[in-house]
């Protein structure tokens, strides 16, 4: 089935056309009707499905017909659609796809504007002057903006959550409520997300009205082609094994993820002193660090890039070679996150996961949410260990690397070729939105009760 077949103009359809879209994605061809048609919609879709152009192209052409010559005269431009997302390289990224589409509609009139945290908010205060049609944020940042009077939200009239399960996390949670409480009462309604967890569910029972259902299951003949690999290693080998299986493997590009920030820095910094061209990315550092870091990741200047769970979603880099799990994700549905950032757009890609005595109670319940059973758990010569069974009926044990390291340290001067990049780890001392999620993720706790239900 066409674009044009799905009720796009002619001028949205040479968009997509222009950026390279083919045919519609399974979720693009579901999705982009029942937007254009002002149902509200439960979009439930893998990453790199497509989703951005699905919400997208039906968004530009809703605001089409608002959007302005350019003449000043006509008063200051309203935000008629808002998309939030949870992370920087997220919004980051949604931006610069709606900002190329509309690049390409003929009159050029949709002004897109995007606004996070991590970086001054003056350049973002002034990049809405005039206003917006299309506004692309984080949650906090943008109360920021609308505490500072640069931007209204009172003519919305298309709300998108993109990665709504991200967006819950402890901590968002308040924000989001806060975002949809300066929202107009009428308006359409899009929630994307890849897993629905209790949360996710209750939101959407309490946001949508009438919603649409759509939901892409994952063919098995247009899986992602992955090869996966368990291995059993003690604790204190990982960073050795991890070597050698770049070495042995000659993978020219490599993702790790760790648990903790101390964890990216400390890894990435043995790693570099190895001989290994190795860079942390983490939320610790600046917004410049970060843009600087994946880029030249992209470009092959580094070949490891030791991560936390911030660049499992939102991030795509073509043809990565492989994504090593140093230490395993917190929770069950990260793990499918994270290793799709390899094997993307029709590549193949290896993802290998370590497992350690004290985090094979974890494995187990992972394999068993993801239904990894069946995936043998290698040893390989030299790095040999025992895993014990966990006892019968005892609940699994968390990530044991969460808890050994509290704060990160300043970021390591790494001597070499490249150079050490544009910002560094921010002050230890917590701010005051910090604070604010540290207690509301406390208050959630104390209602849930020790054993987790509500109370």
């Amino acid at each position: 089935m066409p674009f044009a077949a799905l009720g796009l103009s002619p001028a949205l359809v040479h968009a997509a056309e222009a950026m390279g879209f083919s045919a519609p994605t399974p979720i693009q061809s579901a999705a982009i009707p029942v937007v254009l048609e002002g149902r509200d919609l439960l979009g439930c879709a893998q990453t790199g499905s497509g989703k951005t152009a699905a919400f997208g192209l039906p968004l530009l052409q809703q605001a089409l017909p608002h959007a302005q010559v350019g003449n000043a005269a006509d008063g200051p431009r309203r935000v008629r659609a808002l998309v939030l997302v949870p992370t920087r390289e997220l919004a980051a990224q949604v931006g610069e796809v709606l900002r190329e589409l509309a690049r390409h509609l003929p009159a050029a009139r949709l002004k897109v504007a995007v606004a996070f945290g991590g970086v001054s908010i003056n350049p973002q205060m002034m990049a809405l002057r005039g206003g917006a049609d299309v506004m692309v944020a984080t949650p906090g940042r943008l109360l920021d903006l609308v505490d500072h009077t640069a931007l209204s939200l009172a003519q919305v009239q298309t709300l998108v959550l993109d990665e709504a399960d991200r967006l819950l996390d402890l901590g968002f949670a308040d924000e989001l409520h806060r975002v949809l409480g300066l929202l107009p009462a009428q308006r359409q309604n899009l929630l994307f997300s890849a897993t629905f967890p209790d949360d996710v569910t209750h939101l959407a029972q309490a946001l949508l009205r009438d919603p649409v259902r759509v939901e892409v299951p994952q063919e098995p003949d247009t899986a992602p082609d992955i090869a996966q690999r368990a291995i059993a290693v003690d604790e204190k080998r990982r960073t050795q094994l991890l070597k050698q299986l770049i070495q042995d493997a000659g993978w020219s590009r490599v993702l790790v993820f760790v648990a903790t920030q101390y964890a990216a820095e400390h890894v990435a910094e043995k790693l570099y002193k190895s001989g290994i061209y190795a860079s942390p990315f983490h939320g610790g550092l600046s917004q410049g660090a970060r843009r600087q870091v994946l880029q030249e990741f992209k470009d092959e200047r580094w070949q490891v890039v030791v991560t936390t769970d911030l660049a499992s979603r939102g991030i795509d880099i073509a043809d990565l070679p492989a994504v090593v799990n140093y230490d395993l994700p917190r929770a069950a549905a990260d793990y499918v996150h994270r290793i799709g950032r390899t094997g993307r757009a029709g590549a193949s890609g290896a993802a290998v996961t370590f497992i350690t005595p004290q985090s094979h109670p974890h494995w187990q319940l992972i394999a068993r949410k993801q239904a990894l059973s069946g995936l043998p758990i290698e040893q390989v010569a030299g790095f040999e260990t025992a895993l014990p069974e966990a006892p019968a009926g005892s609940p699994p044990a968390g990530n044991p690397s969460a808890s050994s390291a509290s704060s990160a340290p300043g970021a390591p001067q790494r001597p070499g070729k490249l150079p050490p990049g544009t910002g560094g780890v921010k002050g230890s001392r917590p701010s005051k939105k910090d604070k604010l999620r540290a207690a509301a993720a406390a208050a959630a706790a104390t209602a849930r009760g020790p054993d987790g239900a509500e109370g």
